[in-house]
């Protein structure tokens, strides 16, 4: 799981040159919080009631991390061609 993210991070950092992540886990999973602070990841709060599982909202935790050597000017770099905007009845995503 940890190359995972590490992956999923280097992609999203490096490639689709985002400033900030975000995940979220369940209290409960004792090892998903650990998994994220290895690389930086931080506590920022719960969600009261975000997910509904088994008959009971639960509250996740949420985290995030923000990239260190972002850069302003990536924010003018073109978007990848798989996730142009399209219109869908009528909005634009």
């Amino acid at each position: 799981m940890r190359e995972a993210l590490q992956s999923a991070m280097r992609y999203m950092f490096q490639e689709q040159k985002l400033h900030r992540i975000g995940a979220n886990y369940r209290p409960k999973n004792v090892r998903s919080g650990p998994l994220l602070a290895t690389p930086g990841f931080t506590i920022e709060g719960f969600a009261k009631d975000y997910l509904f599982i088994n008959n009971v909202w639960r509250d996740p935790v949420l985290t995030s991390r923000t990239h260190a050597a972002f850069q302003v000017e990536w924010r003018a770099a073109p978007v990848p061609h798989n996730i142009q905007s399209r219109s869908t009845s009528g909005l634009k995503f």
